[in-house]
């Protein structure tokens, strides 16, 4: 039987409706229809081109499209910041093919050169079948990736003219040999950067030098590339693009694409019998209720898409559906992930393109770029972590202007129940913009020793690579790595720089993760997350399968696995002291201070939890001896006086858990405001600290020198702070539960927590905050203070001055599927780790919330704290 398709208010309504769930639809919104805007084509398209459009139903484009169009064929870098399923690849995609055509005239027939950079293979293998579709044979479109085979490669570089990758490819494989690649370079007239709202945060800025390092050696070969920048709606797509490519950029962001209408669903599923920690009431999993309205959809013939965390909930959603439905329906649901053979990946496109299949489990493998449509409804299992993801995903439903229906399901977890108890933040505030600081000496200044391996360094070069450039170089010269002769830095080592720089990590030496009965590499993982996610005894999931770690050798950094099936997950215990290095910029809130700054964070994991999966139940503890490792990074911080205590009747046995929760709420509520994870980003709060002297939250970035993500908590305080009261006022829980205090990450066990306390906290702290603009950091204003108080490279272990306090440890995650972007890219998967070695601080040591400097789980998933696995780095804790 085909796919019917029926009125989305009639399918949410039946949703609704049956089995007691009335309770559970927070909030519906309804958005409306929006017609097509249509342009002429512009007069410098080829009529090849325009030809080939036709063929494919596009008598003319949308009227950004065209926009596009002409900004590029005049010189213009521009960025396409509009909706899922607006047309952004046309609009790139015709001047570029266009002008490759242009080229072919050439005695060479490669007058003119493209570069195409996408974070996934299957987008590039994607944009490849596109630009086959408009463009003649003769226009010579290569991928150009890991897999493509050596003998392949001398072909693309010397023959294609439009070549597909992505960025550690031309990090690792084109930069270096640029050489090789010189008849592309000195022709190459367009760079092609898609979905550019995926690069933020370490990695991107990243990649953001990686193009800058692009932009040289094109000079070196005489020509200066027009970038064009694909993206999902984001705030100030102009000035993120700028930050990315170092250009000057314009914007097209009217959407003249048409939309059918959608209605929204905000969803909470509802409490259970269960209890967490300290017997807080525990709510059924997202993905378990995604699973029962997937068969209700399946069950109406309803084409559906169910976006979920992980690669494991995208199995166990798929076969929870199936189990519901039993035949013949089973056989029309199916998971998709990023794991899968390509050929396995193309036939479920395939089938749910024909409508075969009627219910599809994904991760966000399906998110970007692959084209699925006539969809007619999303549902997503958890707040992807971005309201620009949120779009994304929840704009894969009603691709053929029909109406759709989307319904966000809300995890255990403070974000998720805030945002669907304050439809506003979703549905009447701007995307937020991409965070990245491609001036972070951390991550300029391996890219600095690459770009002088490629080519000497000189002072014409400053500007390019960052106001930071010119303080770092001495210290590279200091640390052996380059050597000044005459005006210029040389690379002076043997290896090859570029080997030393992971796009998608923060540094340290991977360790790798062996099936101990055979012998088989699984994955690695960064040296510093190996300490939170496989020291001895933990539970690691690997593509579905669950092993237990029988040993962790640091010394050979090899984690020794075997399968198991244990009915626990485990959950790392650490302690956590944080010192204040520099403060960059203060702010009187009343008789509180809000400030920015670094600081020294030293962090050591001590020991795991065993928590029953079905409950959450502690079954046990074990200790553990792992040395401490430090961390420099950017922290945002508050403290509040004596005084304020006394007004908001907090005594001092009550102040650490009133701290505690406080910092817990805020950092799952940062990523509202930030382009974050909760697993990006780390806390400490003390009662008494001894550089402020006064009793202090802190939140700071998971990452060596800082990602942006606390300097946007800092710049958007009021507005952050205040959703974190409300969130934690709002929830009907008495005494704190997942949902509002509690942590994933606690490693102390979320005790102590004071949810009251932490209310009147907020409370006295907000009552001192400035007026919007009344003082305030401006959130589109350049880095606070001059960047510079970061330590230009991990520095050796410094004599601890922190206190420590209750914390929640945050970082990047393993490897897997990297980012928000779906499947890892070649040459090599993602590590996680920021810290660098270093010393436990003396005195009082943290009770930390638990995975160490480098935060969230390592591996393809993660678990959480109801038993769901997790996907890293997919942008929601």
């Amino acid at each position: 039987m085909p796919p019917r398709h029926s009125l989305p208010e009639a399918l949410l309504a039946t949703l609704s409706a049956t089995r007691g769930r009335s309770d559970r639809l927070t909030h519906t919104e309804h958005l409306p229809a929006r017609p097509a805007r249509y342009s002429p084509w512009p007069d410098s398209i080829r009529p090849e081109i325009v030809a080939a459009a036709h063929d494919l139903g596009v008598e003319q484009p949308w009227t950004h499209q065209a926009e596009a169009m002409n900004l590029a064929k005049t010189g213009h870098s521009v960025v396409i910041a509009t909706g899922t399923a607006s047309g952004k690849s046309l609009g790139y995609l015709a001047p570029v093919l266009s002008d490759l055509l242009d080229g072919t005239e050439a005695r060479n027939g490669r007058g003119a050169t493209a570069l195409y950079l996408a974070p996934t293979k299957a987008l590039a293998a994607d944009q490849r079948r596109r630009a086959a579709e408009l463009a003649p044979p003769r226009v010579r479109a290569a991928l150009y990736d890991g897999d493509t085979p050596p003998e392949e490669r001398e072909w693309v570089r010397q023959y294609a003219s439009y070549v597909l990758t992505n960025p550690d490819m031309l990090h690792r494989g084109i930069l270096p040999a640029h050489a090789r690649w010189s008849s592309f370079l000195k022709t190459l007239r367009y760079v092609v950067v898609d979905e550019c709202h995926s690069y933020r945060g370490v990695f991107g800025s990243h990649v953001a030098q990686v193009l800058r390092r692009l932009r040289r050696i094109c000079a070196r070969y005489g020509s200066s590339p027009t970038f064009l920048l694909a993206s999902a709606t984001t705030a100030d797509p102009a000035a993120t693009a700028r930050r990315l490519t170092g250009l000057a950029t314009r914007a097209v962001t009217e959407d003249a694409s048409p939309r059918g209408p959608m209605v929204f669903g905000l969803w909470e599923p509802p409490l259970t019998e269960n209890v967490g920690e300290h017997g807080a009431p525990v709510r059924r999993t997202a993905t378990a209720e995604a699973a029962h309205l997937l068969t209700d959809l399946v069950e109406q013939q309803t084409r559906t898409v169910v976006f979920v965390r992980s690669r494991r909930a995208a199995e166990l959603v798929a076969l929870q559906a199936q189990d519901q439905l039993g035949r013949p329906l089973a056989d029309r649901v199916a998971a998709y992930r990023g794991g899968y053979l390509a050929d396995e990946r193309r036939a479920l496109e395939r089938a749910l393109h024909t409508g075969r299949l009627l219910g599809l489990a994904s991760t966000s493998a399906l998110e970007l770029g692959v084209d699925i449509s006539g969809l007619d409804a999303v549902l997503m299992a958890g707040y992807p972590g971005t309201r620009a993801s949120l779009w994304q995903q929840a704009g894969r439903a009603g691709r053929e202007a029909q109406g759709a229906l989307a319904v966000l399901i809300a995890r255990d977890d403070p974000l998720d129940t805030y945002l669907v108890h304050h439809p506003e933040a979703l549905f009447a505030t701007p995307v937020e913009a991409t965070v990245l600081d491609p001036d972070n000496p951390h991550v300029l200044a391996p890219h600095l020793c690459a770009a002088a391996a490629e080519l000497p360094i000189t002072d014409a070069d400053l500007e390019l690579f960052g106001p930071s450039t010119g303080p770092l170089l001495p210290v590279l010269e200091h640390r052996g790595l380059l050597r000044r002769r005459g005006g210029s830095w040389y690379w002076t080592r043997r290896e090859r720089a570029a080997d030393a720089v992971d796009l998608r990590g923060s540094g340290g030496s991977p360790v790798q993760i062996v099936e101990a009965p055979t012998g088989r590499l699984l994955g690695t993982v960064d040296a510093a997350a190996a300490h939170t996610t496989v020291h001895t005894g933990a539970v690691h999931l690997h593509q579905g399968r669950s092993y237990l770690v029988r040993e962790l050798d640091l010394e050979t950094s090899v984690a020794l696995v075997e399968p198991a099936d244990p009915p626990y997950t485990t959950a790392a215990r650490d302690i956590t002291s944080i010192s204040v290095l520099s403060t960059d910029t203060s702010i009187d809130w009343g008789e509180g201070r809000l400030s920015f700054g670094s600081v020294e964070v030293v962090n050591q994991v001590v020991g795991y939890l065993r928590k029953r999966i079905s409950t959450g139940e502690i079954m046990g503890e074990t200790k553990l001896d792992l040395p401490p490792r430090t961390l420099r990074t950017r922290a945002v911080w508050w403290s509040v006086t004596e005084d304020q205590l006394l007004d908001a009747e907090i005594p001092p046995d009550q102040l650490p858990g009133a701290a505690h929760a406080a910092e817990h709420a805020s950092i799952g509520l940062l990523p509202l405001f930030a382009t974050c994870d909760r697993w990006d980003i780390g806390g400490v709060s003390v009662p008494l600290h001894p550089d402020t002297e006064l009793p202090t939250v802190f939140v700071y970035d998971g990452h060596p020198g800082g990602a942006g993500f606390a300097e946007r908590g800092f710049r958007r305080a009021v507005q952050w702070l205040t959703a974190t009261r409300e969130a934690i006022a709002a929830c009907e829980c008495e005494r704190g539960c997942p949902s509002c205090v509690q942590s994933p990450k606690c490693g102390n066990g979320n005790d102590p927590l004071d949810k009251a306390a932490a209310v009147r906290l907020l409370d006295v702290l907000l009552a001192g905050a400035p007026a919007a603009g009344d003082g305030h950091a401006d959130e589109e204003a350049g880095p606070v203070g001059d960047g510079t108080a970061a330590p230009a490279a991990p520095a050796a272990p410094a004599a601890p001055g922190g206190q420590g306090g209750q914390d929640e440890s945050g970082g990047p995650e393993g490897p897997g599927e990297p980012g928000r972007a779906g499947e890892a890219d070649s040459p090599g998967e993602p590590d996680g780790a920021p810290s660098a070695g270093g010393q436990a601080a003396a005195g009082g040591q943290a009770s930390p919330d638990g995975q160490g400097p480098t935060g969230g789980p390592a591996g393809p998933e993660g678990q959480d704290r109801t038993g769901e696995p997790r996907e890293p780095g997919t942008g929601g804790s």
